[in-house]
């Protein structure tokens, strides 16, 4: 054997010398296929020179093998990726024998077998030869050709520079491996803001307001010396005060949504890391292919047809020498990490369990049972001790033998795997996607399902661009030889030899993001969309910033006190006469008096009103009633106080989406609550529950056998009933999609649990278990039931077919044969009982079963209930029918053209006629805590209530029923299916003529409407007391509440809980988020989040009523502050024959304003006009705001006439008393003025606050107390006189008694509605 650090130059193939390696030679010509240039392969085609001697590829392979006893083993081999090339350097440079050391990767032998542990590739139909070791080996060798190779030599890893995506083409997505293409990151983001867009889209939003663009005016006029009065920060400071707290309050608000949408993308998840099967061995350099890029572009070149030939020759001897061929080492190595939702990118392979949320669009590639998974870990670690045996101990000859038993166990192994992962099913909850509660089966593609994890590598997924359609998905899924064609991010071109597999991708292969893995199965998803290209974040709108209705009302009469302001300074000039002369032009005049009466319009109202809302948004943060209430928008809390129309979705927002068996009907009886009981005595003595588990050898229960012995003493209609409940227990237990499955709690506990399609199924096979009867096993072939009680096997079925529930057919059947005792295998088909049962709404089972004459009433009964009805029947099938039902229905199954149709005729023909009807089951969706008083109360306060939902139409009659939502005996006028226009308008004439109607439309019908009668439609439902639309896109949610808003102009809030519910919730004025049971994003992207639909009530009918209530009077308040001493100006303008002088100047002008005004003011916020067991006891109170009667027209001008009323009487009073100018009339009319303020806020008190008495008086003190700081303005001397006191008091008596009796005679004439529920 030759040395180890040496090798040898072979003899020619066909020489017999050194036999152990001159099996597989090959020339150094064959390694490269000459693609330097054309001119210079036609040069070395003419003038070949003789060839150059050849390596033994045998010695190329396994010389390091040879020599891993004398050193570090086969770890060795080219430790890093620089010293590699290095060495097949000096191997091609032919230099010295004892430096002339090469290097080869460990993943070679990857490329030296077939498919992931398959052994050899067996030939394939047409007859080619199986691919060897010697096609495959060259590809895969990984060495560096100096000159003379070209090719590209970049590996793929995260630095490599990435294409930008774009969304309008399709993807290419490289499972577990980096992209060519960067996508965007897998963040959620619910705020409304950048650091960029912050300043210049809340400074636009602020100054598109009139009186804050008013106030920069005013305020950037005082620049011009001519129109200054005054210091300059008089009128600047206090702009920059409300921009300052409105921008402060925006960017806190935009602060607490990026921390929370922050706690979200921080969720940490499971991802597989997958590394070169040489990292893990210390081979740090990539797989690389031997052959050059023009090679695999499939170039023909010289010299090419003569290599194949000789490389035909290696193969065969390849074949002869290595029998089954050398075990395959896998693609990669698996690891887990943990990564962050944020993290999450393209291509990266999710580990998800029971319970996950899944992060980001995904195509599921596997799903392994827990049991599969542990074996599956378990026997991999035979041969990885193998291996390492082999790579230290092994020589040359044992390789080949030791690879192949590797190869046999591994592949035994893989088949194990994907025999214990089942058929690589899962269910998924969508309720968050698109409301609906049914469970959805997803499917692993049969592709990847049967691929070895470490194998995942090599598949590449083939995407649509992004779109909204949530039930729609084309892909395509394609098994590439190597990790390497996987990343190149082009086409793959097929080599010869290659068997590229691909397989399509539908719907049912994907799991969108925000919906819930159900099953208790491990289920491997790649990521193919992430954050703002997923389907969830595509359908949801972009948050926007919300004005309350309250902002506009202001702004609007804002505009008027503009107006009076410029009418005023015009007529007072106009009074003096429009002079020209030099330092009095009228116009200068007319901007001075502008700037005077700039009070008018008081900037400090946006204070006060931001404020209050902060104020508000306490009082719900902490309000007990409603524990884990967020604001998130604090700009609108008054419009929750005139909210008329109320959107809701169904699934998780009315109902908790958890299914309860309330009531079975077996013809004669009906069973309900404590009655069940009985049925669970009948079930024993039925199926003879009561004997013993050791009695394993009784036999099997099934429908024909006797009634029990037990029975024999009972009337005849006792043993009737029995039987019946008996046949109808039976066949529920036996009649269902469900599956047992067990799994381990915190405790270490197996706890038995069922998955299924449908919430519906595991409500009544629960049922079956809570009488008795438990569905202990299913598998595709057999159910077997079990005593509750004992354990002991009672009835065990062989399945025949199955016919699944669609929402065309509104029914599911199944066809099973009774085992007579237990045995193993299945029975012969004429051996025992064959039954068919079918479950399924009343509207198509009517029609199947038998003739009776109580199916109807009792259907009916349960619907008013609000109860979701499925009739049961059966029939028994000889042997004949059930064989001859078989042959047709196989042959349907295999016509080309109306399949469908075909083997539905065949069900109905054989089967679906004169099924005995056995009994009724009525199955609740349990309502949320108080939802229907909640409805009723929020009803009773004028709110129209629709529900929105994307469930089916038959369950959400029932909830609309069950909750009160429909009252009974209300007509329910349901479309559904519409697709022509002329039907589309007679329905719309129907309800014209019947409004107290309620309207159940689903979403197709509904789409017909929103396209071409958007205005008919909207005219007509809103004038309807409720309106349930089902199977709606999260799209058509949002569309319906914006139509709401345009037509009719008033307040929509929309409330819900799922990631579908989010675009609603944002179009809405107002959105209500309830915290779910899987995701919080409808909580997040709301204005306001509660936990429970209930709260609602009182976020509306009395937190939303007092703070409009309370923004209207502090509104109208602030004005009248203003407008007053606008008025004291005017009159003390026209004593100074119309010139634009100032009357309160600097420091009288800012502290009238703030210190000496502004608490008492502001306290108002803490009023309330009733408690809160009135407002809840008679919502009509509610009713009355929607009309805006608190903030109108008729209230301001109440205002404005009580404004002018006493700022005549107190300026007028004090110049007519003290004098026209001087600190003595200015020392009255201001003291006045702010008492009189102080004295109105009193008069105004509803419901006195300790805050309110406290700010009132201690204003007053500081008044007091601040005026010997103000000789600057007044007489100080004056002001100790008793003369100054009599003025003040007299004064103010004059402006406050009338105005107070007013107010008592009204209120004694017209008592407002809140004092008549008070009785006072």
């Amino acid at each position: 054997m030759p040395s180890s650090d040496t090798y040898h130059l072979s003899k020619p193939p066909d020489s017999h010398v050194d036999e152990s390696d001159s099996d597989l030679e090959i020339d150094l010509e064959e390694l490269d296929p000459q693609a330097a240039d054309p001119q210079n392969q036609q040069h070395q085609s003419e003038q070949r020179p003789p060839p150059p001697p050849s390596i033994a590829l045998r010695n190329l392979r396994m010389g390091g093998l040879r020599r891993g006893a004398k050193r570090n083993g086969y770890g060795e081999l080219g430790r890093g990726r620089d010293r590699n090339d290095e060495d097949a350097d000096a191997l091609l440079r032919h230099d010295d024998a004892n430096h002339a050391r090469y290097s080869v990767t460990h993943d070679e032998d990857a490329g030296l077998l077939s498919e992931h542990g398959g052994g050899g590739r067996m030939r394939t139909s047409s007859g080619r030869r199986r691919r060897s070791f010697a096609s495959d080996g060259l590809r895969n060798i990984s060495m560096k050709l100096p000159s003379f190779m070209s090719g590209d030599q970049s590996s793929h890893n995260e630095e490599q520079e990435q294409d930008e995506d774009d969304p309008s083409s399709s993807r290419l997505v490289a499972v577990g491996s980096s992209q060519s293409t960067r996508f965007p990151p897998n963040i959620i983001s619910n705020a409304k803001y950048t650091a960029w867009s912050f300043l210049p889209v809340t400074l636009y939003n602020e100054f598109s307001f009139f009186f804050n663009m008013y106030f920069l005016l005013v305020a950037l006029s005082q620049a011009i010396p001519a129109l200054r009065i005054g210091y300059l920060s008089t009128y600047v400071a206090p702009l920059a005060f409300v921009l300052f707290i409105t921008l402060a309050k925006e960017a806190y608000d935009d602060i607490e949504r990026r921390r929370r949408d922050n706690e979200a993308n921080s969720e940490e998840y499971t991802v597989l890391q997958f590394e070169d099967p040489g990292a893990s061995l210390g081979i740090n350099r990539p797989r690389r292919k031997m052959k050059s890029s023009h090679t695999r572009k499939g170039s023909k070149r010289l010299g090419i047809e003569q290599e194949t030939d000789r490389l035909s020759d290696i193969q065969e001897e390849e074949e002869q020498a290595e029998g089954q061929g050398l075990r395959n080492l896998p693609a990669s190595y698996v690891s887990e990490i943990s990564k962050k939702s944020r993290d999450l990118k393209v291509g990266d392979v999710l580990k998800l369990t029971k319970g996950h949320r899944v992060p980001a669009d995904v195509i599921i590639l596997k799903c392994l049972t827990h049991e599969s998974s542990a074996n599956k870990e378990a026997e991999e670690e035979v041969p990885a001790k193998e291996e390492v045996l082999l790579l230290d101990h092994v020589e040359d000859d044992d390789v080949g033998e030791g690879s192949s038993k590797n190869a046999e166990a591994s592949t035994e192994n893989d088949n194990k795997g994907a025999e214990g992962s089942s058929s690589g099913e899962t269910f998924i909850r969508t309720d968050q996607l698109d409301g609906e509660t049914d469970w959805k089966l997803r499917l692993a593609s049969p592709l990847s399902q049967n691929l070895g994890t470490e194998e995942l590598v090599r598949l590449r997924v083939t995407a649509g661009k992004p779109d909204k359609r949530v039930n729609e998905f084309v892909g395509t899924l394609e098994l590439l030889p190597s990790r390497q064609d996987v990343m190149s991010g082009a086409a793959y071109n097929p080599r010869e030899g290659d068997d590229v597999k691909a397989a399509p991708l539908s719907i049912d292969n994907t799991a969108w993001a925000n919906t819930v893995i159900a099953s208790n199965a491990t289920t491997l998803a790649v990521i193919v969309y992430t954050g703002p290209q997923t389907r969830s974040a595509l359908s949801t709108s972009p948050s926007r910033s919300k004005t309350g209705l309250l902002e506009y009302e202001i702004n609007s009469l804002t505009k008027i006190l503009c107006f009076l302001t410029l009418f005023l300074s015009i007529v007072l000039v106009a009074l003096e006469g429009f002079s020209t002369a030099k330092g009095n032009v009228w116009y200068v005049k007319i901007m001075r008096f502008l700037v005077l009466f700039s009070t008018i319009v008081p900037i400090s109202l946006r204070v006060n009103l931001d404020l209050g809302k902060s104020v508000y948004s306490w009082f719900i943060q902490r309000d007990p009633g409603i524990p884990g209430a967020v604001v998130r928008t604090s700009t609108i809390p008054e419009d929750l106080g005139r909210i008329e129309y109320l959107l809701s979705d169904k699934t998780g927002t009315l109902t908790q989406n958890e299914m309860e068996m309330k009531k079975i009907h077996v013809g004669t009886v009906s069973y309900a609550n404590e009655a069940m009981d009985e049925v669970a005595t009948y079930v024993k003595q039925g199926f003879n529950l009561s004997s013993s588990a050791s009695s394993a050898n009784l036999a099997l229960a099934t429908p024909s056998s006797a009634y029990s012995a037990a029975n024999v003493g009972a009337t005849r209609t006792r043993r009737e009933i029995g039987s019946r409940v008996r046949d109808v227990v039976l066949a529920l237990a036996l009649c269902h999609n469900v599956t047992p499955t067990s799994e381990e709690d915190e405790n270490g506990q197996t706890v038995n649990s069922y998955q299924a399609s449908s919430p519906d199924e595991i409500a009544i096979v629960k049922w079956t278990e809570s009488v008795g009867m438990r569905l202990a096993h299913r598998d595709r072939k057999n159910i077997v039931l079990e005593s509750a009680e004992t354990g002991r096997p009672v009835v065990k079925v062989r399945i025949l077919d199955i016919f699944p529930f669609t929402s065309e057919g509104k029914r599911m059947g199944i066809i099973v044969q009774f085992y007579e005792k237990l045995q193993p295998g299945n029975p012969s088909l004429g051996s025992s009982e064959i039954w068919f049962y079918q479950k399924g709404a009343d509207t198509v089972m009517s029609s199947i079963v038998a003739a009776n004459d109580w199916l109807d009433e009792e259907t009916a009964n349960m619907a008013r209930e609000g109860l979701r009805t499925l009739v049961v029947g059966r029939k028994r099938l000889s042997l004949k029918e059930y064989q001859e039902f078989s042959a047709k229905h196989h042959e349907a199954s295999l016509a080309i053209s109306g399949r469908e149709a075909n083997m539905q005729a065949v069900v109905s023909q054989y089967l679906e006629h004169n099924l005995e009807l056995l009994g009724v089951t009525g199955v609740e969706d349990k309502l949320q805590k108080d939802v229907k008083p909640s409805l009723e109360l929020l009803r009773n306060a004028g709110i129209k209530i629709w529900m929105l939902t994307g469930d089916k139409v038959e369950t959400a009659r029932c909830v609309a029923v069950s909750s009160k939502l429909v009252a009974r005996g209300q007509y329910i006028h349901t479309i559904a299916k519409l697709r022509r226009k002329d039907g589309a308008q007679d329905n719309l004439d129907l309800l014209r003529s019947k409004t107290d109607s309620c309207l159940l439309i689903d979403g197709e019908s509904l789409a017909m409407y929103l396209t071409h009668f958007r205005r008919e439609f909207i005219s007509v439902a809103v004038l309807l007391p409720t309106v349930v639309a089902c199977r709606c896109s999260p799209t058509q949610k949002a569309e319906v509440a914006k139509l709401i808003k345009e037509y009719t102009k008033k307040r929509v809030c929309c409330i819900g809980d799922g990631g579908n519910d989010v675009s609603m919730i944002q179009a809405a004025d107002v959105g209500v988020g309830i915290v779910g049971k899987e995701g919080r994003q409808a909580s997040l992207a709301a204005d306001f989040s509660i936990e429970q639909f209930h709260h609602l009530t009182k976020l509306l009918v009395w937190h939303g009523r007092n703070s409009y209530k309370r923004s209207a009077k502090l509104a109208q308040f602030v004005i009248h502050r203003g407008l007053i001493i606008a008025v004291c100006q005017t009159m003390y303008s026209i004593a100074l024959k119309f010139e634009p002088e100032g009357l309160y100047k600097d420091w009288l002008m800012v502290g009238y304003a703030t210190v000496y005004t502004a608490f008492p003011v502001l306290s108002l916020v803490l009023d309330k006009d009733v408690d809160e067991d009135l407002a809840n006891l008679y919502p009509e109170l509610y009713k009355e705001l929607t009309s805006g009667s608190s903030l109108s027209y008729r209230t301001f001008f109440v205002w404005v006439f009580v404004s002018i009323y006493q700022g005549c009487l107190i300026q007028g009073l004090s110049q007519v008393l003290t004098g026209v100018d001087g600190p003595r009339m200015l020392a009255v009319s201001y003291t006045v003025l702010v008492l009189n303020e102080l004295l109105m806020v009193a008069i105004e008190i509803t419901t006195w606050h300790w805050v309110m008495v406290v700010s009132i008086v201690g204003t007053f003190l500081m008044y007091i107390v601040s005026i010997p700081f103000l000789g600057g303005y007044f007489d100080l001397k004056f002001v100790l006189t008793l003369g100054f006191l009599w003025r003040v008091v007299a004064i103010a008596a004059i402006s406050l008694i009338p105005t107070y009796a007013a107010k008592v005679i009204r209120r004694t004439m017209k008592p407002p509605s809140y004092r008549k529920v008070q009785g006072i």
